[in-house]
């Protein structure tokens, strides 16, 4: 009899403490929450990818954050047709006819940064692949890139 007391007395003590357990309602923000929202959806990335309608007004850009041409010497930059590069392929965009490139400085027309360029004709980006050395040479009034060699 003993036995089946302290059988019965282990279930009893067993159940009665997993029935006193209750699980709290979730709360809206909790993700497993059927009700909760769903997050919204991150926007397309459209990074080396804008058309001239994504872009804002060049004047509100330079306004707003002191313009991109603060890199660029004016009396010099207007006077030149092409300036001649070094520096290393970041990526390409082929679809964006695009490469970014981290360069040295550009002396008479633009510091040393990483920056996407535009390249005409998109042929230019045939056989180019991240890390590879090369000099270009980008066309000023169309701030386009217009020669692209690897260097050895």
């Amino acid at each position: 009899m003993n036995l089946e007391c302290l059988f019965f007395g282990i279930v009893f003590v067993v159940l009665s403490g997993c029935a006193a357990y209750e699980l709290q309602p979730l709360d809206m923000n909790h993700p497993a929450n059927a009700q909760a929202m769903a997050a919204p959806a991150p926007p397309l990335s459209k990074t080396l990818a804008y058309s001239r309608a994504d872009m804002p007004a060049a004047s509100a850009v330079a306004a707003a954050e002191g313009g991109h041409e603060g890199h660029h010497p004016a009396a010099e930059s207007n006077a030149q047709k092409t300036v001649v590069g070094e520096g290393k392929v970041i990526a390409t965009v082929p679809s964006a006819n695009q490469v970014v490139i981290e360069h040295d400085e550009i002396k008479g027309f633009m510091d040393a940064m990483t920056m996407g360029y535009r390249v005409e004709p998109s042929s230019l980006l045939d056989g180019l692949k991240s890390g590879d050395q090369v000099r270009f040479t980008i066309d000023v009034p169309n701030k386009t890139i217009v020669k692209i060699e690897k260097m050895q």
